[in-house]
């Protein structure tokens, strides 16, 4: 079964990459934002809590998002597997996923970092806010999110690296050349 969770910094290409993997290894590819989303617009309880911390401008606390990933990580399209984008973010977050994992005798697979150059993300991201027309994503705002991802995020390499689970992928390059470096990095290429 493929169980995978994919890390890297705002701009690397986590979207875009688990949207290409799970439809080439069969599994759902579940995102932190979509589940947000779903849930705001549905009203659940959940969504309603989720709703004004982002309304906000403030991160969704450890206890709603991990609420709303274990509920969906129990939905029945996920018993073969499933590549999580934005989940875990902290150690809290990585502790919470193996009790849930533990909970289903499963466990993951592996965990991807999609790596890059920060001035090349923050290129990225200035552009995609242009053509987007996203005046919130001024570069100041995209570095901090940077730095926030390092503090955050960044030790979770390390914990995986431990477990012997964490592959690193180069993120840059075209969309093709970075899908092939993950397939390749999960023994997934072709023969």
């Amino acid at each position: 079964m493929t169980r995978l969770v994919l890390l890297g910094p705002p701009g690397a290409g986590k979207g875009t990459q688990a949207a290409r993997l799970a439809e080439r290894l069969g599994v759902p590819a579940i995102s932190t934002g979509d589940i947000f989303r779903a849930n705001v617009a549905r009203k659940t309880e959940l969504g309603v809590a989720a709703k004004e911390y982002i309304d906000a401008g403030k991160y969704v606390p450890d206890s709603v998002t991990n609420a709303m990933v274990r509920s969906r990580l129990a939905e029945p399209d996920v018993a073969d597997g499933f590549i999580l984008d934005g989940y875990p973010r902290t150690t809290d977050q990585v502790r919470e996923l193996d009790d849930m994992l533990a909970a289903s005798d499963s466990a993951l697979r592996a965990v991807v970092e999609i790596t890059a150059d920060a001035d090349e993300l923050v290129r990225r991201l200035v552009h995609r806010a242009t053509v987007q027309g996203r005046s919130d994503d001024t570069e100041d705002v995209i570095r901090t999110r940077q730095e926030l991802y390092l503090q955050q995020t960044a030790p979770l390499v390390h914990v995986y690296a431990e477990r012997g689970l964490l592959r690193r992928v180069d993120g840059l390059g075209s969309v093709d050349e970075v899908t092939r470096r993950l397939v390749d990095s999960l023994g997934e290429g072709e023969s």
